[in-house]
């Protein structure tokens, strides 16, 4: 019997795994980075092991300290959780040969299935070699890993031996295997999955199918299960494919077979163009995937607790129990999408989810992870809440969201809904996108469902939110009631000028009136019903809308859902900077610098110039124009903060100008 388990990893996927830890009465033990030393998983364990130093290369990918850390905490099992070392075999042989139970796949099936490339041959695919202008687009992809990384799509053959070794650092840097492939990319698939569960006594469960086709920088963005209107035939298939799969390795445990699905609509008979469905093997996952929790809400099971049983070497009933109803997840990533899904970090001030109900004495500031089936509306795994603060080394997931009901349509109105309400204060958020997307008449039919939502809806989704004037107004009369209450003042005998304030790029214009309330003159139409310095009402066209307001003294304003930008009355001349100059888009490590690079060097408009990483994820900067580079402040291991100056590209116009400003 299990009695203590350590997790192999962090963040929300360690919260998870340690929740049915303690409903099944096992003692749980974290391991943790520097970065991470006061991060909710660590609050949540009942004892935890320091792993020194930031880099998931010195802490979280050393399987020699985490095996170190369970010996040493007296831990008798180790969950390896997802990402990181959860398909590592070797890793797996060193807890093994330590005498502890791995809760996974062995060793012999994570090696089968762990390298893309292997696990295409076992099923008789072989990957393309020498690329031709015909093959294209095609796909560059890391053997092992996911999440996106290592991979990247190649529509010109100039562009391919670039995009190989870029792909291969970055496969690297996030799972020590630098080894990339490339297949065929199908444009405007279907990326559909099937969760497996395999215990020692040849008995396999296939537990339906799950629909991950919104995705960003090829990273799942929107979950659901089961995958919808997929035709009979072709599930069947699926399902079958990923049992014959499981079995042909010996496979034990939790695990995915995921595939691309082509030309459903045309299937469905519907009016766009395609064929007979596809389905493309993609590769299998050994271990437990971030969307767990649609099937677990759909079969009404608990996976975690079913990995540790299958570890603990019990059977399954010989049949998954029947699925019902149907499931939505939506991951909320600390990000800005229509900055190039930019990773944001700072403290998350405020995080509350209405309708999900809280358990007293998870975590120290509160936990907020629910088992599947408990009593509540709305379901949150997440490894953060409010008060703590979001770093730069890791993934920027901050939760998932998951909500179940009897069809698809109830449950994508009740998530938009439940994400609509939510109260983020902090960083800049993919909430809003989240809620456009699930609302999105293409994400209404599963006909229209494809990987390519964000290629053709990105600019739409991310455009003004309709009543960010009115959020603005209530901002700038919440400030005004708040310094009323600590500097007294108010309405005049003598007429004075209205004030004014910028929020983003939104300018209200007010005064206050006899009688202590405000009147707003611009926006016009806006009727100040009460003001208050944390809560404003206000009347539009006859509708009253309520604002809560919060500022954090960090440059940004909450209003309801909105979080505005507070804008100086004067600008300040220090921050201006020269044209050309290319600033840091987040804060993070600069990986790589273009080769031969220098200061004087002509570069074009679009030429990448370096490569930062940041949050798990590498951002390229390109020259803003075709001009001159002029300066060069980046170089290879260097930490740079959101904002800082990387380098200066001076257009041709510019540098002519300067040129004869020196001769004149």
């Amino acid at each position: 019997m299990i009695t203590s388990v350590l997790v192999a990893n962090r963040g929300e996927i360690a919260c998870r795994v340690f929740r049915t830890c303690r409903e099944l009465g096992m003692s749980t033990v974290a391991v943790y980075s520097d970065a991470d030393a006061d991060a909710l998983h660590v609050r949540e364990a009942d004892t935890a092991v320091r792993l020194p130093g930031a880099a998931p290369s010195e802490t979280y990918l050393r399987g020699d300290l985490v095996v170190r850390a369970a010996l040493a905490a007296g831990a008798d099992a180790v969950h390896p959780g997802y990402g990181f070392l959860s398909e590592n075999a070797d890793f797996a042989r060193q807890v093994i040969d330590a005498g502890l139970v791995w809760i996974g796949p062995p060793p012999e099936a994570i090696e089968a299935m762990a390298s893309k490339t292997r696990a295409k041959e076992l099923l008789g695919i072989a990957p393309l070699t020498d690329v031709t202008e015909a093959d294209l687009p095609v796909l560059v992809k890391a053997a092992a890993g996911g999440g996106g990384r290592g991979m990247r799509i190649v529509r010109e053959l100039d562009q391919l031996a670039g995009e190989l070794a870029a792909a291969s650092a970055e496969a690297l840097s996030s799972f020590g295997d630098g080894e990339v492939f490339v297949e065929p990319y199908v444009e405007n698939g279907r990326h559909v999955e099937v969760q497996l569960l395999c215990d020692t006594h040849g008995t396999a469960w296939a537990l339906g199918t799950r629909d991950c086709s919104l995705q960003r920088r090829h990273q799942k963005v929107v979950e659901e299960a089961p995958a919808p209107g997929l035709p009979a035939a072709l599930e069947a298939s699926l399902l079958d494919t990923a049992v014959r799969a499981a079995k042909a390795v010996g496979y034990v445990g939790a695990g995915t077979v995921e595939f691309l699905v082509a030309d459903v609509p045309q299937a469905l008979g519907l009016a766009r163009a395609g064929g007979t469905p596809r389905a493309h093997f993609l590769e299998m996952n050994t271990r437990l995937q971030v969307e767990h929790p649609v099937t677990e809400e759909v079969f009404g099971v608990d996976l975690v607790a079913l990995q540790l049983a299958v570890a603990e070497g019990r059977a399954l009933p010989p049949e998954p129990p029947a699925p019902r109803g149907h499931a939505i997840e939506a991951r909320l990533y600390a990000e800005e999408p229509a900055r190039a899904w930019a990773p944001q970090t700072g403290v998350l001030h405020l995080f509350e989810l209405p309708g999900e109900s809280r358990r007293a004495g998870e975590g120290r500031r509160g936990g907020q992870s629910r088992r599947p089936g408990e009593g509540r509306t709305v379901r949150l795994d997440t490894g953060y809440v409010s008060g703590d603060a979001i770093g730069v080394h890791y993934d920027p997931m901050l939760a998932k969201v998951i909500v179940h009901a009897p069809t698809r349509a109830e449950a994508v109105r009740k998530l938009a809904h439940a994400l609509d309400r939510a109260r983020i204060h902090g960083p800049v958020t993919n909430r809003d996108l989240l809620v456009a997307s699930l609302r999105h008449p293409e994400f209404g039919d599963p006909g229209l469902l494809d990987t390519g939502f964000y290629d053709r809806n990105l600019a739409a989704l991310t455009g003004p939110r309709a009543g960010e004037a009115y959020a603005a107004v209530a901002a700038a009369l919440a400030e005004a009631a708040a310094n009323r209450g600590r500097f007294g003042g108010g309405w005049r005998n003598l007429r004075s000028q209205d004030e004014t304030r910028t929020y983003g790029d939104h300018e209200v214009r007010y005064r206050p009136t006899r009688d202590g309330g405000y009147e707003v003159t611009a926006p016009e139409g806006v009727r100040v019903v009460s003001a208050a310095a944390d809560r404003v009402r206000l009347e539009v066209a006859g509708v009253v809308r309520d604002f809560d307001v919060a500022a954090y003294g960090d440059g940004f304003v909450h209003a309801g859902p909105y979080r505005l930008t507070v804008r100086p009355r004067f600008t300040d001349p220090r921050e201006q900077t020269a044209p050309g100059s290319l600033l840091a888009p987040m804060p993070g490590t600069v990986v790589r610098v273009a080769d031969g690079l220098a200061v004087g060097d002509r570069v074009t408009a679009g030429q990448p110039l370096l490569w930062l990483e940041a949050m798990k994820m590498e951002h390229r900067v390109i020259a803003p124009a075709s001009g001159t580079l002029t300066a060069l402040h980046a170089a290879p291991g260097r930490q740079v903060e959101v904002g800082a100056l990387l380098a200066v590209v001076s257009d041709d116009a510019t540098t002519e100008a300067a040129q004869e400003d020196q001769t004149a």
